[in-house]
């Protein structure tokens, strides 16, 4: 139903089942937060470098991380309105936006964190989502309870 168009910035990234984790991660994301409408979201994996360079042209923050999301639309977070979102010209489906994920911080997350890679790309791409669909934690108040108490519901983490 929904399209996730994942491309690699960087050859030789590894890990080729990182797609098939993407579009499952998002398409679980969509659902809990019942998207009901052909949806389009771009996913481009990438290096340290190439994250580092779009963080530091788009946001002014000359470091790496692991994700980086870039929404289309001004969403209220629980409340997606498809009427309020571009859309594709030729198939009518929400363009919700873009996301660019570090292949390499997902390793490196994943260990640390001690539930591997395959759960980190996972998690970094509902998180993303989220902030497609309006959701933010630019502070340490509600939204970012709100933001992490729907990641956590959608990845299925207990309290």
């Amino acid at each position: 139903m929904h399209e996730i168009a994942v491309s690699r910035e960087v050859k030789n990234l590894g890990h080729h089942n990182a797609a098939a984790l993407i579009r499952k991660a998002a398409e679980k994301a969509l659902a809990a937060e019942g998207i009901g409408v052909p949806c389009l979201i771009s996913v481009m994996l990438t290096d340290a470098e190439g994250i580092r360079r779009v963080n530091r042209e788009f946001r002014g923050v000359d470091r790496e991380t692991d994700v980086l999301s870039f929404p289309l639309n001004e969403l209220t977070p629980g409340a997606f309105d498809p009427e309020l979102c571009e859309q594709d010209w030729e198939t009518g489906a929400v363009m919700l936006g873009d996301m660019m994920i570090s292949i390499p911080a997902c390793e490196k997350q994943g260990e640390e964190f001690g539930h591997g890679f395959d759960r980190e790309i996972q998690y970094l791409t509902v998180h993303s989502v989220l902030h497609l669909l309006g959701y933010d934690h630019v502070d340490e108040g509600e939204q970012k309870r709100q933001m992490r108490a729907r990641e956590k519901a959608i990845m299925g983490d207990a309290d």
